[in-house]
C-alpha cells in the first residue's frame, strides 16, 4: 500500500527536523518555501518537492502539517488567498503543530469539517536538537480514528506521543506546559540579574542551585550562556516565548482563572521584545534584565541575520 502524501508548511527551527524525518521514513513530501532558504533547499536536496502556495501544498497532499510562528500565521495560511482551505479536498487531514490558541483551532476545525476535511492539533515539545534526531514529544488532539491514522506519521519524528483528547486539547496542554517552562525561565532570569547586581559569583550560584531543589532542565539549559556565552542549548526565540505567554494568559482569562504569575512573566518577555531582543534566544534573558538593572553579565550576542 502506497504511503500517504505529506505536506509540510513551516520548515523552520522545529518543522525542518520533523519534515526531514517524515521524508527519510519514505513518505512523499511537499513543502512550501520560507524566508530562510537553507532548510528548504536541504529538504529539496533530500527529495522533497516545493510548492508555491498553501493551496498547492494541500492539493498535492493527503495530510498537511502546519508548524508556524503563531495563530495569526495559521489563520492566514488556511483562510488567505490560495490558502489550505481552498486547496484541501474531502478526506484530507490537516495537522496543526504550531503552539496556537486552542479556541482558534476549534473554529478552524469546524470550518474544515464543513468540507469533509479532518483536523488534529499536535504541537511539538522539546527543542530543535530533538527535532533533527526524530525524538520530539507531541500532544495530539482530535477524534480517535484520525489520531490512530496519523500515529505512524507522527512516530517518524516523535518518540513521546500523548493522546490529549478532542480537537484543541493538544494546544491547551502545550500552553499550560509552556507556562511552566517559560515561567521557570523568567524566575531564573530575574534571580540571575539580581545576583549579578549584588556582585554574586554566578559560577558559585550555579553550584548551589545545581545541588539543590531549584535545579532543573530549564536552569541547566540557560546557564551555559550565563557562564560561557553559549546560547545554543535552548534555541527558543524570545518573541515566540512571549507569544506563548500571551496565549496562555488569554486562555486562563477565558476559563476564567487567575494568572498573576503568568502576567508578570508575560510582561517580562513583552519588555524584552519591545526593546528589540525578540530574535535572541531565551538563555539571553538574564543578560537583558541585568542591563536594565544597570549591570552586565556578559555582552549580548548579535541578533541573528534575517
Amino acid at each position: 500500500m502506497a504511503k500517504q502524501r505529506i505536506g509540510y508548511i513551516g520548515v523552520g527551527l522545529m518543522g525542518h527536523g520533523a519534515a526531514k524525518n517524515i521524508l527519510q521514513k519514505g513518505y512523499p513530501l511537499t513543502i512550501m518555501g520560507h524566508r530562510n532558504r537553507a532548510p528548504v533547499d536541504e529538504l529539496i536536496a533530500l527529495g522533497a518537492r516545493e510548492a508555491k502556495t498553501p493551496a498547492d501544498v494541500a492539493r498535492a497532499s493527503d495530510v498537511v502539517f502546519l508548524c508556524l510562528p503563531s495563530t495569526v500565521e495559521v489563520e492566514q495560511t488556511i483562510y488567505g488567498e490560495s490558502g489550505v482551505l481552498e486547496g484541501a479536498s474531502t478526506g484530507s487531514i490537516i495537522v496543526d503543530s504550531t503552539t496556537a490558541d486552542p479556541r482558534s483551532t476549534q473554529r478552524i476545525g469546524a470550518d474544515f469539517a464543513k468540507k469533509g476535511i479532518r483536523m488534529a492539533d499536535a504541537p511539538l515539545g522539546r527543542t530543535p536538537k530533538e527535532a533533527e534526531a526524530g525524538k520530539l514529544s507531541t500532544f495530539v488532539g482530535g477524534d480517535a480514528a484520525t489520531v490512530r491514522e496519523l500515529r505512524p506519521i507522527i512516530e517518524c519524528y516523535a518518540d513521546t506521543i500523548i493522546e490529549a483528547g478532542a480537537l484543541g486539547a493538544g494546544h491547551t496542554l502545550k500552553l499550560v506546559n509552556n507556562f511552566i517552562a517559560i515561567g521557570t525561565s523568567g524566575v531564573i532570569a530575574e534571580a540571575l540579574a539580581t545576583a549579578a547586581k549584588l556582585g554574586v559569583d554566578l559560577s558559585k550560584l550555579y553550584e548551589v542551585v545545581s545541588a539543590g531543589g531549584g535545579n532543573g532542565r530549564m536552569f541547566q539549559m540557560m546557564m551555559p550562556w550565563v557562564l560561557e556565552g553559549d546560547d545554543s542549548h535552548l534555541k527558543g526565540p524570545l518573541r515566540i516565548a512571549g507569544k506563548d505567554m500571551r496565549y496562555y494568559t488569554k486562555l486562563a482569562e477565558s476559563a476564567p482563572a487567575t494568572a498573576f504569575i503568568a502576567q508578570a512573566v508575560n510582561q517580562t518577555y513583552q519588555l524584552a521584545n519591545i526593546q528589540g531582543h525578540g530574535d535572541r534566544f531565551m538563555p539571553v534573558l538574564p543578560g537583558i534584565l541585568a542591563e536594565l538593572n544597570g549591570c552586565k553579565i556578559r555582552e549580548l550576542p548579535p541578533l541573528p541575520a534575517q
